[in-house]
């Protein structure tokens, strides 16, 4: 089913207001668990444009509801998080067709199409006994640990149809199965000492350093064409220059699109950390992150949905959408059976640096894109 004229019309005439909600959400820091400001901002937003149905609910999710919440649910989501932990509103040029800022594409830009067009939602009549939930949802990135999510799971997952987020920066790209991973914090604490007086004491910086070059020599786990990997992306420790480290740490990850191979990654993690405390060293170890692989999902439903967002894909691009597995909220309920998709209403680069840019020029594409595939469900 195409776009009607009501429905390009409604695109175009909202392209200015999509640029300045994208400069609004931008200058409104919102790192994870800390995003209440852009939760607030998006709620009120919503009023004003006639929702009467919002919330912010416990996990400072914005959850705007349209239809029958009783019956089967529709969810539609972007987050409001960014991977970066700025308080303070960070850079925001224009130029040359570009928004430049830390977090415009991810998840921004994605959040204002999905405000955009779910106003126009709002003011149609949904199938009987049918009902979507708009949703503005917190910490997708990093150690937010999909929260935001699990908790309108939580809540709603018994009833949920289908989940699809908005979430990258490819006009093709569906993201269509959940890469998992876990992460840790690992601490190596030692006696320590001087460095001239205590020379030969264990440096807790080398007991880490013996730890990581281990996790590194592991081989990754392949079942068919399952992708495995693991990365230490932050160590720490020590105190000064003369002093022997009495404790270092490390942030490890690994990750995987099965299963089976992200427990045998946990397995020798483990194996890898006993090794080591079986030395003597003094090992702590705590999981701060835990990404669920996609379950059992029935194939017709599954291939309902993934055939839905392809039409959508191809009726904007003319192309065939590109598919993949990824990290994103989409990992909650396909680990829980139920059919769920991440699409991008936005082109753009350089996603998690400072240097992230968005492509305005690729705006109108994404609600036309992102409208197809609400247009289906009518």
């Amino acid at each position: 089913m195409g776009l009607t004229s009501e429905m390009e019309k409604y695109i175009a005439d909202s392209q200015q207001e999509l640029l300045q909600l994208i400069r609004d959400l931008c200058a409104i820091p919102a790192p994870s668990h800390r995003e209440y400001k852009r939760a607030v901002y998006c709620r009120d937003w919503f009023e004003q444009n006639g929702a009467k149905n919002v919330i912010i609910d416990d996990a400072l999710n914005v959850v705007c509801s349209h239809g029958d919440v009783n019956g089967d649910l529709v969810v539609f989501m972007a987050h409001t998080d960014t991977v970066f932990p700025d308080l303070e509103p960070m850079p925001f040029v224009e130029k040359n067709g570009r928004m430049y800022c830390p977090g415009v594409t991810d998840d921004t830009a994605n959040l204002a199409v999905l405000m955009i067009c779910a106003r126009y939602m709002l003011r149609q009549q949904l199938p009987a006994g049918m009902g979507m939930l708009f949703v503005a949802n917190s910490c997708e990135e990093g150690l937010g640990n999909l929260k935001g999510c699990r908790r309108i799971m939580e809540v709603y997952g018994s009833r949920v149809r289908e989940l699809i987020t908005l979430d990258g920066t490819n006009l093709r790209a569906i993201v269509t199965d959940a890469v998992g991973s876990h992460r840790y914090r690992v601490i190596v604490h030692t006696e320590g000492g001087h460095s001239f007086g205590n020379f030969g004491n264990r440096n807790a910086i080398h007991c880490l350093s013996s730890i990581i070059n281990t996790l590194y020599s592991v081989g990754v786990p392949v079942e068919g064409d399952s992708k495995t990997t693991y990365n230490v992306g932050l160590i720490s420790g020590g105190t000064s220059v003369n002093t022997i480290a009495q404790q270092a740490e490390m942030l490890y990850e690994y990750r995987s699109d099965n299963l089976n191979c992200l427990r045998l990654m946990q397995a020798k993690f483990e194996e890898i950390v006993d090794h080591y405390r079986g030395t003597g060293m003094d090992v702590d170890v705590e999981m701060i992150g835990e990404r669920p692989c996609s379950d059992e999902i029935d194939s017709s439903t599954r291939k309902a949905l993934l055939d839905r967002c392809s039409a959508a894909v191809r009726a904007v691009t003319g192309m065939d959408a590109v598919c993949s597995s990824g990290s994103t909220d989409a990992n909650i309920p396909l680990s829980m059976g139920i059919p769920a998709a991440c699409i991008s209403v936005c082109n753009g680069g350089k996603c998690h640096t400072r240097e992230e840019w968005l492509d305005t020029a690729s705006l109108p594409d994404g609600c036309r894109l992102f409208m197809h595939l609400l247009n289906s469900y009518l």
